[in-house]
């Protein structure tokens, strides 16, 4: 009687198994590259995505402060719309006339910065004598841009409306 332990396998099963383990020693290479492409891919396309958006949010942001800053200039440079809108644009290139730009210019009296807006120099002077203040005159730049992502992306919206808000004092 052959006594056998039962921890050790014969030598025909071991040289099985290792042959076996030989033969799938790429099927792990298969199952990496097909999990990447599955999982990899639209996380790499994702973050493509939101990054370029996000470019485009700081583009229209930096646009509404660069024309709030040609405004606050002056009373006259205030007052010049087109000089603030051209400004504004070319602060943004790549989005250049896509761009939409409302310059307004507002009145405050400087003991409620936050209250009543006034839209002439006359009618904040009057409200602000009476309340022991005087009239501060205020450059506001809104932009917004439509931007129309690269891809169609399930799930997500097809365009995305991007605005920027810049409110600056008018150095006399």
């Amino acid at each position: 009687m052959i006594r056998c332990c039962p921890f050790r396998l014969p030598a025909c099963m071991r040289r099985l198994l290792w042959r076996a383990r030989r033969e799938d020693s790429g099927s792990a290479l298969v199952e990496l590259a097909l999990s990447i492409s599955l999982i990899g891919l639209p996380l790499l396309l994702g973050t493509i995505y939101t990054g370029v958006l996000l470019f485009y949010s700081i583009e229209v942001s930096n646009a509404a402060h660069a024309g709030a800053m040609y405004g606050m200039q002056s009373s006259t440079y205030a007052s010049d719309t087109a000089g603030i809108t051209s400004a504004t644009q070319a602060e943004a290139p790549e989005i250049g006339t896509n761009l939409t730009v409302t310059p307004t210019t507002y009145y405050a009296c400087s003991t409620a910065l936050d209250g009543t807006q006034y839209s002439s120099q006359d009618a904040a002077t009057s409200a602000c004598a009476s309340a022991g203040g005087h009239a501060l005159e205020f450059v506001k730049v809104t932009t917004t841009y439509v931007a129309t992502p690269f891809a169609r992306i399930p799930g997500t919206q097809q365009t995305m409306t991007l605005s920027g808000l810049s409110v600056m004092e008018v150095q006399e």
